[in-house]
């Protein structure tokens, strides 16, 4: 079989689908190395001073990383926690990194994208649109937009207030949403993440439709978001479009650090502190008091 190791992530150590995972692929582990190397094998990415799983890395011998002590788990994509998983991918953070540098000076409001896109989120929940529904048209940024989620809902959701992402993958889901977005309750409004040059194209083959035979993926894809965008455009929409040049690591750096800085510039905009979660507290408490009488 194949040499594997862990990397496991957790600020607390407390995560209770973390530590489940964990506990699980650890004893797998030491099955395989024995106790002692698969310790070896175990990287740690943790609160640098307090906490469970510091307790335990230190303890047990673990390599270990810090998550920065005043650093969200949201926003750290490009500190350790992020880093250390995308490089052992094989991916370039270095290039990550300095696309991530390259947007990070202050710039006027005129020139400002992220401060742009923010207010232009804010004066759209001032006019009842109260959900953002992130569309994304390459399957390789799904999980992407899941982040997007997660980093605006934690972000802005909070005294009965903020703006409720939402994400669809273009054209899927437009076969069971599609009229919903068209013709139903328009209480939200879009934001299109466009890749403008797609990693990886195919040709259509003959035996398709006649009309599509010989055009590219990309070019079927494109005409329908921009079928999509002038029928919406048409009924009133309100939509949002981010164009990315390309999907390689130095514009997802790129992206990642346009999203991280609108979104705390957005909960700001919106009178609520983009970089607490007090809410997620109260359901852990209540499922801690269930689970202690199991």
């Amino acid at each position: 079989g194949k040499d594997v190791c862990i990397c496991v992530i957790s600020k607390s150590g407390t995560t209770i689908e973390s530590n489940i995972a964990f506990a699980l692929l650890k004893d797998l582990l030491a099955e395989k190395y024995g106790k002692e190397k698969a310790a070896e094998r175990i990287y740690a990415i943790t609160d640098p001073k307090s906490g469970t799983l510091r307790q335990e890395a230190e303890r047990e011998g673990y390599e270990s990383f810090a998550v920065p002590e005043n650093i969200g788990g949201r926003y750290s994509v490009l500190t350790p926690v992020g880093l250390l998983p995308i490089s052992v991918a094989g991916i370039d953070i270095d290039a990550m990194l300095s696309g991530a540098a390259e947007i990070s000076d202050p710039l006027p409001f005129e020139e400002d994208g992220a401060a742009q896109y923010a207010a232009a989120r804010n004066l759209l929940f001032s006019m009842g649109k109260v959900i953002e529904i992130f569309e994304i048209c390459e399957p390789g940024m799904e999980y992407f937009s899941e982040w997007l989620k997660q980093l605006f809902g934690e972000s802005e959701g909070k005294q009965g207030k903020g703006i409720f992402p939402a994400s669809l993958q273009l054209s899927t889901d437009l076969h069971s949403l599609g009229q919903f977005l068209q013709e139903g309750n328009q209480i939200f409004f879009e934001t299109i993440l466009n890749v403008e040059s797609p990693p990886m194209d195919m040709v259509v083959p003959e035996g398709a439709d006649e009309s599509l035979a010989g055009l590219s993926m990309n070019q079927v894809n494109r005409a329908v978001v921009l079928g999509m965008m002038a029928a919406h455009q048409k009924a009133g929409i309100p939509m949002i479009r981010v164009d990315i040049p390309a999907l390689t690591p130095y514009y997802f750096g790129q992206l990642v650090y346009f999203f991280e800085r609108a979104c705390a510039l957005s909960g700001y905009l919106a009178g609520a502190n983009p970089f607490d979660q007090p809410g997620v507290e109260k359901y852990k408490a209540e499922m801690r008091k269930i689970l202690s009488k199991l």
